[in-house]
């Protein structure tokens, strides 16, 4: 009977051996059933910020998003503003919405593995269910942290001309028109300067900003000195466009073929990220099945070894 009951004992350890086999291939196919899930989300916020992506490859945008102070303004206002970099904006947010991503998974990890360490939280995770919903809290915590350091650095990178184009009622309340009334630019470059400034505003003040379009839209039929002001094709493109929704003067569709090409290769964008966000879909169906089968398994081993005990 003792020599029985040997062999069984040595099968017991054998059988809790491979539970646990079971469970660390179920925690390593979860983690990956996880981490594809991650990425078909990003491909799927990606799907819809797509053309912001090719504009700001190309260097332009379908709305003001950033001023812009002329070259014939420059040694006077240069502290209110810069060239729009829209390509450099957008990289910046890819690289905080990835800094989020690996932190915010990495870190829930941790975070669950330091968590376990205390007895409170060692009992309850070890129900598979709550270690997940504890995760995902970890996980949420960590990416509102990050997202809250991304938007107080953004805040501050802003405030040099933040600040200065801020108004309430009227755009003439601003700063950074008090200071232009100041000047003695030409109208069209007040013109080019004003309209940005309601453009810029929160809301959007369209209709402050669009007899200063149309200012600029007489200018250049008219004005022989316009070239020399400076302006930016895509910044004029970009008012043109947020306004009416096309361009109507030849400066602004000067940039047509940047346009052209940046439709063209949203085609070829679209259907890569539709591609990448199903085939991440359907891996993180099979995995998260996978993972389900194995759980399952190992509940029902764990509870046969506790009826034959």
């Amino acid at each position: 009977m003792s020599k029985l009951e040997d062999e069984y004992a040595v099968n017991t350890a054998n059988i809790q051996q491979g539970v646990q086999t079971l469970k660390r291939r179920q925690t390593h196919l979860m983690g990956w059933c996880i981490f594809t899930t991650s990425l078909a989300l990003v491909a799927l916020v990606s799907y819809f910020l797509q053309q912001d992506i090719l504009y700001s490859w190309f260097g332009i945008s379908p709305e003001v998003k950033q001023l812009h102070i002329p070259v014939s303004a420059d040694a006077e206002l240069t502290q209110f503003g810069q060239a729009p970099n829209y390509f450099f904006n957008l990289l910046s947010w890819f690289g905080w919405l990835l800094l989020k991503m690996i932190s915010a998974f990495i870190g829930a990890f941790f975070v669950i593995h330091f968590l376990k360490k205390i007895r409170f939280f060692a009992i309850r995770f070890q129900s598979f269910v709550l270690k997940l919903v504890g995760w995902i809290i970890a996980f949420v915590c960590i990416w509102s942290a990050l997202t809250y350091v991304q938007y107080d650095w953004k805040d501050e990178a802003d405030d040099p001309y933040a600040a200065a184009i801020e108004y309430k009622t009227s755009l003439h309340e601003s700063e950074l028109a008090q200071e232009l009334n100041q000047t003695q630019f030409a109208a069209p470059v007040k013109a080019y300067i004003l309209a940005q400034i309601a453009l810029l505003h929160s809301p959007v003040d369209e209709n402050a900003a669009i007899p200063y379009v149309l200012t600029l839209v007489e200018a250049e039929q008219n004005d022989p000195d316009f070239i020399q002001y400076g302006f930016s094709p895509s910044q004029l493109w970009a008012m043109q466009q947020q306004l009416y929704g096309k361009a109507i003067t030849p400066l602004a569709k000067s940039i047509s073929p940047q346009i052209e090409q940046a439709h063209k290769w949203g085609n070829i964008l679209q259907v890569v990220i539709i591609s990448a966000f199903i085939v991440n879909v359907i891996l993180s169906l099979i995995l998260y099945t996978f993972s389900g089968y194995f759980h399952a398994r190992t509940r029902r081993i764990e509870q046969n070894l506790k009826n034959v005990r």
